[in-house]
């Protein structure tokens, strides 16, 4: 299926066309594309000699860029040849079938269901890309994500890619993320410059450190420049990268 010719619209995000977010398609030359190629070259090359794989992705609220972030830097990973999956655990509000204009109409879910196995249910819009929605909407999120079968399925997908980049809920929101966040190698905490206050950012933290989750670094959107104006996004991994 073509990338960026539906306009659906749905849930929070109504108005909006999610694909315009996926930058490192639509305008790969730019400084936002290249701050996310930026990212991807400190997760390859930090933690060298016990490299995470399998990374959560999530922010303390809404709205401040996560699934944006999870997004781009998995196009950018497979642009570098490394064989890399987006699973969409946010099993309340997915958005990744939008930002790259699939169908949801079977995923995560249903592998967790016994329905279909992984290879059935995953889309390839970017080579070296595979993409797992959501599916139907489960009424019990947490409980799916905690179960016997979610952890097999993450290690049966660490078996077969060499990265695998898991959207969860916000922290702040649902106890989710930290029960996604526990059974990967880390996580990425995507925060708006802007809004995120730091007494939330706080509490994500310790949310997130009393399950024994590894905090990566962060990923921070909206970075005002101290030239002036804001960056459509700046990113910082142990320092900031900005977007000039």
């Amino acid at each position: 299926m073509s990338l960026f010719k539906s306009k659906r619209r749905s849930g929070k995000y109504e108005g909006e066309n999610l694909s315009e977010r996926l930058v490192t398609i639509t305008k790969p030359d730019g400084a936002a594309s290249e701050a996310y190629r930026s990212l991807r070259t400190s997760l390859l090359y930090s933690l060298v000699d016990n490299p995470a794989r399998v990374i959560t992705f999530t922010s303390p609220g809404p709205r401040e860029g996560k699934s944006t972030t999870c997004s781009n830097l998995g196009v950018t990973l497979a642009h570098a040849g490394k064989n890399t999956l987006l699973m969409d655990c946010d099993f309340r509000k997915p958005v990744l079938h939008r930002v790259f204009e699939l169908r949801n109409i079977k995923g995560v879910v249903d592998v967790l269901a016994g329905e279909h196995p992984a290879e059935d249910v995953w889309h390839e819009p970017v080579e070296n890309l595979k993409v797992m929605t959501v599916g139907p909407i489960p009424p019990n999120p947490a409980e799916l994500l905690g179960s016997e079968r979610f952890a097999e399925l993450l290690a049966h997908m660490r078996r077969l890619f060499d990265y695998v980049l898991v959207d969860a809920p916000p922290v702040m929101l649902v106890s989710d993320p930290a029960i996604v966040a526990a059974q990967t190698d880390g996580v990425l905490l995507v925060l708006d410059a802007q809004n995120t206050r730091k007494s939330t950012l706080r509490r994500s933290m310790r949310s997130l450190e009393s399950v024994g989750a590894t905090v990566l670094g962060t990923v921070m959107n909206n970075y005002k420049n101290p030239s002036g104006g804001y960056a459509y996004g700046g990113y910082t991994y142990g320092g900031y990268v900005r977007e000039g």
